[in-house]
Formats: structure tokens, sequence, C-alpha cells
């Protein structure tokens, strides 16, 4: 596990980053449209490292543009998008080296096995077969999968691909993890050991998490809560100071005055 010193050495003279006083993610004044419409204005937040930030909205609240161009899958417009300091437009290679992803649909070669799948992804990242291949049968092994490992990925349960994409995303040991409604589909057990393997993560490992949702029971009174709406964040901050100052009990209702949003029974808007 690359320790959390190590970020802070520094790569062809840049200055030398203090992991503890560096947000693992900023978000600073980013806008996006498509032609006309805009996707994002003005979008500003931070993640720290050892967090779990919960990025509720609506369908088309923007969380899906603004995973993309955090990870560079679009051109960032204006404003700036940095990883433990480093600006991901200026420096990519040094930002996105600290960021896993897990997007919300599926991207594994289902006809491949389990370990296929994740040495596959460990040769992108430069891995020597022989690290790639103790690195998948250990994150295999933390999340219940290691039976698994010689099993075609089409075999799996939902619950379990989705596990296996999050060991995937580990694999180069990034800082930071990003996951864009990541529980969409899963039933409720899939969902809850989903939530409790990455909230592990944070608290065993040190990693920032940024989780899109809208599900406001996958939210904990103690996370960090970003509520972005048409484009726009509403609030942030933690979830028990944005639901009272929304002046409300829960962040069912804070979110519902927030945004003025109907909220759907089930526990989702």
């Amino acid at each position: 596990m690359t320790s959390p010193a190590s970020i802070a050495e520094p790569r062809d003279g840049a200055p030398k980053l203090d992991p503890a006083a560096v947000p693992a993610l900023s978000i600073d004044g980013v806008s996006h449209a498509y032609g006309p419409r805009r996707a994002l204005m003005d979008v500003s937040f931070n993640v720290q490292p050892a967090s779990f930030t919960a990025l509720l909205g609506l369908n088309g609240a923007g969380k899906s543009t603004l995973f993309s161009l955090i990870t560079r899958l679009f051109g960032i417009q204006s404003g700036r998008v940095g990883i433990f300091g480093h600006d991901v437009s200026k420096s990519p290679g040094e930002a996105l080296r600290l960021l896993g992803v897990v997007f919300q649909p599926r991207t594994l070669d289902l006809d491949l096995s389990l370990t296929q799948n994740l040495l596959y992804h460990a040769a992108l990242h430069g891995i020597s077969h022989r690290e790639a291949a103790a690195r998948s049968a250990e994150l295999l092994g933390r999340i219940g999968l290691s039976e698994r490992a010689g099993s075609k990925v089409r075999d799996l349960s939902g619950g379990q691909m989705r596990r296996l994409e999050i060991a995937r995303a580990l694999l180069h040991r990034p800082r930071l993890l990003l996951l864009d409604e990541p529980t969409v589909g899963l039933d409720v057990k899939a969902r809850a050991d989903i939530i409790s393997h990455v909230r592990q993560l944070v608290t065993e490992q040190g990693i920032g998490v940024l989780w899109a949702t809208h599900l406001f029971d996958e939210i904990m009174a103690g996370d960090d809560l970003v509520v972005l709406h048409q484009g726009k964040v509403l609030a942030q901050g933690p979830m028990s100071r944005v639901v009272t100052e929304a002046g409300a009990q829960d962040v069912n209702t804070a979110f519902m005055r927030l945004t003025g949003a109907q909220v759907v029974p089930g526990g989702g808007v």
C-alpha cells in the first residue's frame, strides 16, 4: 500500500505537498455547457483525505458531468479541478495516478474471469504481471471473492460485480475514490455490503471518497454533504450542519426545502 507520505514526494521539480494540508479533491469554480445547455454552474467544493463526501442530487443534476470532468473524459471549460494539489488539466498524470473511479455503467469484460479483468486493468497502469497477480489475489480476498477468481464475470451477481469494480479501481492504490451511483439496480443487502465496504476503505486505509447518489439512506450523520441541483451547489458541509441550516430535522426534508423536489418513498429523490 502506498503510504500517504509518498504522495508528498516531489516529481519533476514540483513543490513538495503535505497531504494532510491538501484536499484529496478540490473543485473550484467549475462550469460546463453542452452547447446552449449549462450543465454545471460555478461548482466549488472540497473532499478531504480519509473522509466520505456524499454528492446528493436528482438524475440530471450534473453529477455524471462532474465525474467526467474530474477524470478528464471531458475537457474543463471553466474552473479548476485538483487532486491532492495536482491540477488535472496541467498535470494529468500526477493527478490521475492518485484516483480510482467506479462509473455508474458496468465496465467489466463479462467473458473474462475476475482475475483476468484485474490483470488487464493493472497492465494499463504499468503494473508488472507479478505485482498485479499479488495485488489481485489480495483484493479478491478482501472483497470475499477469492473462490470465484477463475469464474467468468457474467456468472456474478450485480453486487459481486460492483465489489469487483471497486477492487479494480483500487489496484493501482489510489488515495481518492469516485463512485457514481454505485448501488443502482442492487438489492438491499448488496447495497448495504457495498456501502459498508467503501466506508471501511475510508476508516482503515484513509482513502477520500466522493459518493454520488440520489438516495438519502446512503448518507450518514458524520458524512460531508454536497447538494447539487440543476448544475448548482445549493449547500455543502457536514451533513448535520446542512440539515440544521435548512431548518429541517433530516436530510430528506432538507433536500426538499433546498430544491423544491419531492421525496420518493423508499429513501430517494
